[in-house]
């Protein structure tokens, strides 16, 4: 099965998006004539695989090499680098060319930035004497679709850059990724943004429009295609991603770790002979069998995976005892057919349940389940204090740690102190700036207030069980959240179907001309986790609901994932 998603069935036209990026590319290639060696920074290269097969490069004279901090092999005279605006990538680059110069290697240099080129990285370039041997220009990657109904804009690091370095850019990045999108789909023309940095990027939005107007020229202009964008801060909400997603795609990611849409494992777990060597399993919507169990709770996946077995086994059993018809046999070998599928996911569904039986893992879910309800603290704080003391996993220990003090508003003077050194005397006092980090983003501090944790909870009915509800109006919940609100009506298109009339609307009032829904960009700055998407999957399908919901993200996230951005070694 392709690495690259199927985008036939997306609510926007993503496939055009995709083959636009595909195309810029392929205009860099050709514009450098002849044979060339194209060196991609490694996490770049995992965000093409989902844009252009590695053969279509090659049709085009490129030889492909990962960038590193070691010399360049190849005999091609013309190198083109293919770079996130990083100072390490610049740093490699240096190095590279100084290696070559050393060897009296005389070549064509090419650097090409992904999504823009930025006066630091140019100025390491010049610091380097290596600026003036270089071609210099940009490849504009600010969006990558990664299925059907998800859209990365691949931050992986905005979060800590934003909430503890200050650092805005990725705000800009993020306005620009979807003021690029609007040339495509048309103008936005309600939005509404949650938290500090959504509001900063709906103002950026505003900006770029003013500069460079999306249908100010179009007469016959069409109705935009994207009715509502909502931007969310994954600061208003940190409770959710720290805990354990226990849908299948969730459960994926929290153990596996799914990466550009795949995941890398032994070549054994999926049935193969050769012990040692790893795969990569695609997991995406082109997997039919994969589309309809992601976003399941685990144990019902089982359950299902469990009943289709026992059903082609019961088919094949019957084939073999009784005379077919020529239509029977046809349905049998369709069957057939979807075995691969089938296979993969017993295979690493089974591999999933080593870690879900795990004591461990359910103990974790227990403790995680104990905190939300808010009425152990005692309970909580002792049971992080012992995995302090076992010197378990620093993320896992810093995930709880997380969880415990966003839901208590912060931790007692004497516990925050207390923890922080235990911390440091069990990992190292080289996470000193990991701690830091924690608390100047604000995700573990000192108690300054009481917690309106359980009217939250309460209010927007976070927990299923939870029937002691809160009575007042949902604005007045919301307000309880952390960072400001904005609403903006842009554009000549001003629908009444806005974020306005999200709640209760019913399918007949909101559709557009053609008979669809209208189409609703939901984007997290700072990640979302699979469990999310899975949650607004399950919104968009309800009947009645005359929305159909995409995701934008700066990353898929998972706790672990979103807590090491934070860890920081001194040294």
């Amino acid at each position: 099965m392709a690495q690259i998603p199927n985008l036939d069935n997306a609510p926007l036209n993503l496939r055009a998006l995709r083959e636009q990026s595909q195309k810029e590319l392929i205009n860099i290639l050709k514009n450098i004539r002849g044979r060339k060696c194209l060196v991609v920074d490694p996490k770049l290269g995992g965000s093409l695989s989902l844009i252009i097969q590695t053969s279509v490069l090659k049709e085009h004279g490129a030889e492909l090499r990962h960038l590193s901090s070691d010399p360049i092999q190849t005999d091609c005279n013309k190198v083109v680098y293919l770079v996130r605006a990083q100072m390490d990538l610049m740093r490699f680059i240096c190095s590279n060319i100084q290696s070559d110069i050393s060897k009296g290697l005389q070549r064509e240099y090419f650097v090409y930035f992904a999504p823009r080129r930025t006066v630091v990285c140019e100025r390491v370039l010049e610091e380097e004497k290596v600026h003036h041997l270089l071609t210099i220009g940009e490849y504009p990657l600010y969006v990558i679709p990664l299925d059907e109904d998800i859209l990365s804009f691949e931050l992986d690091r905005s979060n800590k850059e934003y909430l503890v370095d200050g650092d805005t850019s990725s705000l800009w990045h993020i306005a620009k990724a979807i003021h690029k999108l609007e040339f495509s789909f048309g103008a936005i023309p309600n939005v509404r943004a949650k938290g500090r940095a959504s509001v900063r990027v709906a103002d950026i939005l505003n900006h770029l429009q003013t500069e460079e107007p999306v249908n100010s020229n179009d007469v016959n202009m069409v109705v935009p295609e994207i009715n509502t964008l909502i931007l969310i801060d994954r600061e208003v909400d940190m409770v959710t991603p720290m805990c354990s997603q226990l849908t299948y795609e969730g459960l994926v990611d929290e153990f596996l770790h799914v990466n550009n849409g795949s995941v890398e494992l032994d070549s054994s777990i999926m049935g193969a002979q050769q012990d040692g060597k790893k795969i990569k399993v695609p997991l995406n919507s082109s997997d039919k069998l994969y589309k309809e169990t992601r976003d399941l709770n685990f144990e019902v996946v089982v359950q299902i995976l469990r009943q289709k077995a026992m059903n082609m086994k019961q088919d094949y059993a019957e084939m073999s005892t009784t005379t077919q018809s020529v239509s029977e046999l046809k349905d049998f070998v369709k069957k057939l057919n979807s075995l691969p599928e089938m296979t993969r996911h017993i295979n690493l569904a089974q591999h999933l349940t080593t870690f879900t039986s795990k004591p461990s893992f359910l103990g974790q879910l227990d403790m995680e389940h104990t905190i939300i309800e808010a009425e152990s603290y005692d309970i909580c704080f002792e049971y992080i204090e012992e995995l302090i003391h076992k010197q378990e996993a620093l993320v896992k220990v810093l995930r709880l740690l997380i969880l415990l003090s966003v839901t208590n508003s912060g931790l007692p003077k004497r516990h925050f102190d207390y923890l922080r050194r235990e911390i440091l005397h069990s990992y190292g006092f080289e996470h000193m700036g990991t701690l830091n980090n924690l608390e100047k983003a604000g995700l573990v501090k000192k108690q300054e207030s009481k917690s309106n944790w359980l009217t939250i909870k309460r209010g927007l009915q976070l927990v299923v069980e939870d029937t002691n509800t809160v009575k007042r109006p949902i604005e007045e919940i919301l307000k309880l959240l952390p960072g400001p609100h904005s609403e903006t009506k842009r554009g000549r298109f001003l629908s009444s179907s806005s974020y306005d009339s999200l709640q209760g609307a019913s399918a007949s009032n909101d559709k557009v001309t053609d008979g669809r829904r209208t189409v609703v960009l939901v984007v997290f700055i700072g990640g979302v986790t699979f469990a999310e998407i899975s949650a607004l999957r399950f919104l968009s399908s309800q009947e009645g609901m005359a929305y159909e919901l995409i995701v934008g993200t700066t990353k898929i996230v998972s706790g672990n994932s979103l807590t090491e951005t934070f860890v920081e070694k001194l040294g």
